[in-house]
């Protein structure tokens, strides 16, 4: 019983509180862990160089089983970086251009907002 309560407390208790944050702070994380793995970057790459929705196509270009590519296509979506569309029974993904251009925006100035330090360990 204790170890329930336990790990409902470190959960309540916020291994995240999000809602600490700024909007901008979690938008931010949101787009980081979309990035987070090889096969996300993948996608969107393909996604950039195809400039178009895309449908089946992505499980053939990929070394990746249709459900992890869904799975990934999720993460993506729910990150507003790229957007679905449903024709008849597929799903047509592309870059949700208005998300992109506000993710850049807010990656970009973290990276920049950061000045060489020479007193810095």
């Amino acid at each position: 019983m204790h170890i329930v309560i336990l790990r409902y407390n470190i959960f309540k208790m916020g291994l995240a509180k999000t809602e600490e944050f700024t909007v901008k702070d979690n938008k931010i994380a949101m787009y980081a862990k979309a990035l987070a793995h090889p096969a996300r970057i993948a996608i969107l790459q393909l996604l950039i160089k195809k400039q178009a929705c895309i449908c089946g196509d992505i499980v053939e270009e990929l070394p990746l089983s249709q459900s992890t590519v869904s799975q990934h296509l999720k993460e993506l979506k729910a990150a507003g970086l790229i957007k679905g569309d449903i024709d008849g029974a597929k799903v047509c993904y592309c870059i949700d251009q208005k998300e992109w251009e506000t993710a850049k925006l807010y990656v970009s100035g973290l990276f920049s907002s950061y000045k060489k330090n020479k007193s810095c360990c």
